[in-house]
């Protein structure tokens, strides 16, 4: 019996069918979502791949490579990759408005917008968007000084985004967003900011303690000033209470005697004069107390003592005239 292997017809056969499935292996491209492939028909542009399933002629289409950055490296794919990428660049040495050499290392937010003009408007994308990223942010900085470059990241990213947006879109690269990683100056730079920063930070204190001192010794004397002017306020108060009380007081004396020379005079009567009745009352309490002194006490009578006397007789009589 002939070998199944040995018939002619059935070797073509199998080869006949071999070669089908490598073309159409070959004529079937999968295309994964937010990716692309540029398809070349004998050396010229011939088709943007999308998405999916495309078919293409083996051996005649052929996908163009583009140059990516993988892993730190630069390799050949036909996949072009049209999500966002970040580029991680090294650091850098730049030279300030002041002549401070620095390091600056970036990040770059980029996307590839036109597949076409990323693989033939340049030849290698990442180095040359690297190369773009350094010149420029050498330039920037090259207008500021080492202070405003530490305090103005803000605006050193909003000046390099712009520039290699623009550089780029002949490219077909959109950059979205450029971050300033680091900012390193030179160590001695760092020491003479670090003693800069502690001297500034010394004044600072310096001028908040004067400040509090001079805020507690001005409050100190508004509160001297305030209890001066409450004491001397109470004091007029006092000294107007004390002067309206002894004036109350001198009235109810002068009420009271007033009331004791009516009474007086009704119990005397017209015929004998108070107001000597009233001194002779004082000049005998006077005696009485002379009188009961542990020591003997020479008393010199005035001249005019007799109307005394005479004002104790008219005593006398008044109370002889009662009696009767």
């Amino acid at each position: 019996m002939e070998s199944f292997f040995e018939n002619p017809t059935v070797v073509l056969l199998i080869v006949l069918v071999l070669c089908v499935i490598v073309i159409l292996k070959k004529s079937l491209v999968i295309i994964s979502q937010s990716e692309t492939k540029i398809i070349e028909r004998l050396g010229k542009y011939y088709a943007t791949l999308k998405p999916g399933i495309n078919l293409i002629i083996p051996f005649i289409d052929k996908a163009k490579n583009i140059v990516a950055l993988q892993h730190g490296r630069y390799v050949y794919t036909p996949t072009i990759d049209l999500r966002e990428q970040v580029y991680d660049f090294d650091k850098q040495n730049v030279i300030t408005k002041d002549n401070v050499q620095t390091q600056i290392n970036a990040l770059l937010y980029f996307q590839i917008v036109d597949p076409f003009k990323a693989v033939y408007e340049i030849n290698n994308l990442p180095n040359a968007i690297e190369k773009l990223t350094q010149t420029t942010l050498r330039n920037i900085i090259g207008e500021l000084e080492l202070d405003q470059t530490l305090t103005s990241r803000d605006t050193i990213n909003t000046k390099l985004r712009a520039v290699l947006d623009d550089a780029t879109n002949k490219w077909g690269i959109k950059v979205n967003r450029v971050e300033l990683q680091d900012i390193t100056p030179p160590e001695s730079v760092l020491q003479a900011m670090e003693k800069q920063m502690q001297a500034e930070r010394n004044k600072r204190a310096t001028i908040l303690t004067s400040e509090g001192q001079k805020a507690a010794a001005i409050l100190k004397s508004e509160g001297e000033k305030t209890a001066i002017i409450n004491k001397a306020e109470a004091d007029k108060q006092m000294a107007i209470l004390n002067a309206e009380g002894e004036a109350e007081a001198r009235i109810r004396k002068a009420e009271a005697e007033a009331i004791a020379i009516q009474k007086v005079s009704d119990a005397v009567g017209k015929s004998t004069n108070p107001a000597n009745y009233l001194l002779a009352q004082k000049y005998i309490a006077m005696m009485q107390e002379l009188a009961t002194g542990d020591q003997a006490k020479t008393v010199y009578l005035p001249y005019e003592a007799t109307n005394v006397m005479g004002s104790l007789a008219g005593i006398k009589e008044l109370f002889k005239d009662n009696k009767e």
